[in-house]
C-alpha cells in the first residue's frame, strides 16, 4: 500500500494564518501512516550560499507557512486529536539567524546569517563564526496545529490550539494530543529544526527543511482546551555552565540571565554573539524559582561538552 505523501513544494500547500475556512489540500483517516515533505521556516527562500548580506531579501510575510490543513476523517468538534511524530529527517543543511528587530535580546546585535551543515549526524559551522562548535541533533517540528474555532491568528504566536510552540521536547516518538474545534481537524505542520535550545532566544533554531512520518488518531474519550504531550526521555545534559538572571519582571530576568551567559562564556572562548545564538540552538532555560516573591529566578545554560573545544577551562 502506498503511503500517502504531501508535499510543502507544490503551489497552494501551504498557509499563513490559521483559520477554519481554509480549504483542506489533503485527507487522511485515522491510523493511515502519512508523509509530509516541508520546507524550512523562510518557505525555501534561504539558499546553502547565503551570505549575511542576504538577510535583505528576505520576504517576512512568508515565514514558518505551514504545510495544511490536512482534513481528519472521523474527528469531530470538541475531540482530541492524537498526532503521533514517527520520524523526522531533516536536510542536508541549515541556518540559524539573528535579526535585529527579533528575539529576546532585539536591538543587541546586528543581522547575522550562519549556515550549518548537517551531514554528520550532527550541526557543524561553516564559517568562522561557532568553528568547532559541533551540536548535537534533535530535530522537532516548531509548527504542530488544528484549526481555531473562529476567527483567524496569524502564525504567530502560539495558541490553544497549538500552532508556533517551538517546543524542542516534541522530538519523533511523542505524541502531541491538541484540541478539535472544528469538524476534521484541519491539522497543520511547519518549522522544522535540526536542533534548538529552549527559548529559541535569538529568534531562530537550526532551520531546515524535514521529511516527516506521521499518524493521527482521533480521541472520542479526550476533551481538551489546550495541547498536551506524552515524549521520549532527555538525554542527560552533563556538567552546564548556568548564569542566573533574578527580577520581578519574567522577562527581564530571563534577558538578565542571557547577558550573565554571554559574559561568563568569554572565558570559554566564545563571543556574546556566538553565546548567543548557540544558547538559541542548543541551550537549556528555566524558571529555577517562582515563590519568593516578587523576584523570579531564571537559568540559562550551556553544557560544557559544546563549549570548552574552544578554550581550556578557567
Amino acid at each position: 500500500m502506498l503511503r500517502l505523501i504531501i508535499d510543502g513544494k507544490k503551489p497552494g500547500s501551504l498557509h499563513y494564518r490559521w483559520s477554519s475556512k481554509l480549504e483542506p489540500i489533503a485527507e487522511v483517516s485515522p491510523g493511515e501512516e502519512f508523509e509530509l515533505r516541508i520546507p524550512d521556516s523562510s518557505g525555501g527562500q534561504i539558499g546553502e550560499d547565503w551570505t549575511t548580506k542576504d538577510i535583505e531579501r528576505i520576504d517576512e510575510s512568508r515565514f514558518d507557512g505551514a504545510l495544511g490543513p490536512i482534513y481528519v476523517k472521523g474527528a469531530s468538534k470538541g475531540d482530541a486529536l492524537e498526532v503521533e511524530l514517527l520520524e523526522i529527517r531533516t536536510g542536508a543543511w541549515g541556518w540559524t539567524a539573528i535579526l535585529n528587530d527579533f528575539g529576546v535580546l532585539k536591538g543587541r546585535f546586528p543581522n547575522r546569517l550562519m549556515i550549518w551543515d548537517l551531514n554528520s549526524g550532527q550541526a557543524v559551522s561553516k564559517s568562522d563564526f561557532l568553528k568547532g562548535i559541533r551540536v548535537p541533533l534533535r530535530p522537532f517540528l516548531g509548527v504542530v496545529g488544528t484549526a481555531p474555532a473562529e476567527y483567524e491568528y496569524p502564525m504567530i504566536p502560539p495558541q490553544s490550539f497549538g500552532g508556533n510552540m517551538d517546543n524542542p521536547l516534541l522530538v519523533a516518538g511523542s505524541r502531541l494530543l491538541l484540541p478539535v474545534n472544528v469538524d476534521g481537524a484541519l491539522l497543520s505542520f511547519a518549522d522544522p529544526h535540526a536542533s534548538q535550545g529552549e527559548g529559541e532566544v535569538c529568534g531562530t533554531a537550526i532551520e531546515t527543511s524535514a521529511e516527516v512520518r506521521a499518524v493521527v488518531r482521533v480521541r472520542h474519550d479526550l476533551k481538551l482546551s489546550y495541547p498536551v504531550a506524552f515524549v521520549p526521555g532527555v538525554p542527560p545534559v552533563g556538567p552546564s555552565l548556568v548564569a542566573m538572571g533574578i527580577a520581578c519582571d519574567l522577562k527581564k530576568a530571563l534577558k538578565e540571565s542571557l547577558e550573565n551567559l554571554m559574559d561568563m562564556a568569554v572565558a570559554y572562548g566564545l563571543e556574546k554573539e556566538e553565546t548567543y545564538v548557540l544558547h538559541s540552538v542548543a541551550g537549556k532555560l528555566s524558571l529555577s524559582e517562582a515563590v519568593d516573591e516578587p523576584n523570579y529566578v531564571v537559568s540559562s545554560s550551556l553544557p560544557l561538552s559544546l563549549i570548552s573545544s574552544r578554550s581550556s577551562q578557567p
